[in-house]
């Protein structure tokens, strides 16, 4: 019976050795401690995990867990009294509790962190028109008939509906605020699981706007800005550009409404903010606005060979401008500290009259262009002289007779075109001579005219290309009797001396 007694002292030992390895580590141990700041929250936001009372430098990685994916969301070592502190980010994931575990390999110690639904709203702040987008996060999963609501002026809006939710709670929609008082305006939203009460709203402020009829324009450019949604009756309102007030003691109306001209300030080609503020008024968005190269020129409009002036604004600081008339250069620039340039003078080149495009720049995306307009105004007509009207030049064919007209006088120059015919009509077919670019007031044939009757006129063209009408024509015969006249004629004068002479001499015979 005694080995019994033994026998029965060994079993219960062993029991007791078996059943140790199943009771939890920390109830051996020295508990360990975890805390939560905040304990619940919307996906997204920052927990962070106070740990106490763990072995000095020790490795501890926090588990955020049920996420269906890598769970561990921080790694920290502890500090000499077995403390730490980290922080981590609520992983999307839908409402409830998930277990928030720190492991240091051999002990486990858990806390639990409650997800609840909520919203947020970006951009945060705007005009009335912003478009913004909303996301939930924590929904039930794949929760439906989600509705969205805002409150633009006491009461709400359903500005969407029938949202549904993913499989991890989370959605997303966008629209544009509505017209809106100004200052803070609740979001909520709730669905077929989530109340309203358990939402997290979001808010979105409507500030001030202001806007302007040109997002971009010239140095010296009037451009008009408009600003609502300030306080009523505001003064001292100011206009900013890149900073610096351009106008001043602007006042509001009883709406928080007004309108003012300002002028782009003279400053290098870029873009620049613009903005404005108020006594009571200050949190405005910041308008973009671009400054553009341009020129002017002096005079606009005139005639070849004249002085013309190139002045240019809102180019690049301290650059060389290249200034080119109908694409071929003609001067160059170089702009001061504000991108301006100014006095670049060249002649008019000879071209034809209308639009021609002066430009100055340094790269094809920084380059303004202005019209110089030529004159259009056609010269006077010449009056023709010699040969007169009817006129004979020769006694036969094979002259070379010289044409003398009346000169012209025009501010772009003149020089002459003559044509010759032997019709009146002076068709294609008729004009036998058309010479152009005639700078002197007459003409010397270079190949003689045979016998016959002929038409001249005269057209004066200025160095614009413009043209005056034809002079009436003038008639000239060249030679007195054509070849074979002029030597019948000759022939019969020989036969008639023939005849004389014999007639003569026959006479004398007779008297003697």
């Amino acid at each position: 019976m005694h080995w019994l007694s033994r026998l029965l002292v060994v079993f219960i030992v062993c029991l007791t050795a078996v059943a140790l390895p199943a009771v939890p580590a920390q109830a051996l141990c020295v508990p360990y401690d975890i805390e939560l700041y905040p304990s619940s929250g919307v996906p997204g936001i920052e927990v962070t995990v106070y740990g106490h009372d763990f072995h000095e430098d020790t490795l501890v990685d926090i588990y955020y867990a049920g996420t269906g994916e890598d769970d561990r969301v921080a790694t920290v070592r502890t500090d000499d009294d077995g403390d730490f502190t980290t922080t981590f980010t609520v992983p999307e994931s839908c409402k409830g509790p998930y277990r928030v575990l720190a492991d240091i390999g051999y002990v486990e110690v858990d806390a639990y962190f409650t997800v609840k639904p909520g919203l947020t709203v970006s951009p945060e702040k705007g005009p009335v028109g912003t478009t913004v987008t909303v996301e939930g996060r924590g929904f039930a999963k794949n929760e439906e008939g989600i509705e969205l609501r805002y409150y633009p002026n006491g009461s709400y809006e359903t500005v969407k509906s029938n949202i549904r939710a993913s499989a991890k709670g989370s959605w997303e929609t966008s629209f544009q605020i509505p017209s809106s008082t100004r200052g803070e305006h609740k979001l909520e939203a709730e669905g077929s699981v989530s109340q309203l009460y358990e939402v997290e709203d979001a808010t979105f402020k409507v500030t001030p706007e202001i806007s302007t009829d040109k997002p971009s324009g010239s140095v010296g450019e009037s451009i008009t800005m408009t600003g609502s949604r300030f306080a009523a009756n505001e003064k001292d309102i100011q206009i900013l550009f890149d900073g610096e007030a351009v106008v001043t003691d602007i006042r509001a109306d009883d709406e928080g409404n007004w309108e003012e001209n300002f002028e782009v300030p003279e400053m290098p080609t870029g873009e620049y903010s613009v903005t404005a503020e108020g006594e009571r008024t200050q949190d405005i968005s910041e308008l973009s606005f671009e400054i553009e190269p341009d020129i002017v020129l002096y005079p606009g409009e005139g005639h070849v060979g004249m002085n013309l002036t190139v002045t240019g604004r809102g180019f690049a600081a301290n650059e060389d401008v290249v200034i080119t008339y109908d694409d071929s250069q003609v001067a160059t620039a170089t702009t001061n500290d504000q991108g301006s340039f100014s006095g670049v003078s060249f002649l008019v080149p000879g071209g034809i009259h209308g639009a021609h495009q002066v430009t100055a720049g340094y790269a094809a995306d920084n380059a303004a262009s202005a019209i110089f307009a030529m004159e259009s105004g056609p010269p006077d007509v010449p009056e023709l002289i010699s040969p007169p009207d009817g006129g004979r030049v020769g006694l036969r064919g094979k002259v070379t007779p010289t044409f003398e007209w009346s000169e012209v006088s025009d501010d772009s120059g003149v020089y002459y075109s003559l044509q010759i015919a032997t019709s009146a009509n002076f068709t294609a077919s008729s004009v036998i001579v058309s010479v152009t670019d005639v700078i002197e007031a007459s003409y010397t044939m270079t190949e003689a005219l045979p016998y016959g009757t002929y038409y001249w006129i005269v057209q004066a063209v200025d160095g614009a290309e413009n043209e005056s009408v034809w002079t009436t024509a003038y008639s000239i015969r060249v030679g007195l009797l054509p070849l074979w006249g002029f030597i019948a004629a000759i022939v019969a004068i020989v036969v008639l001396l023939v005849a004389l002479i014999r007639f003569l001499l026959k006479r004398r015979i007779y008297y003697y």
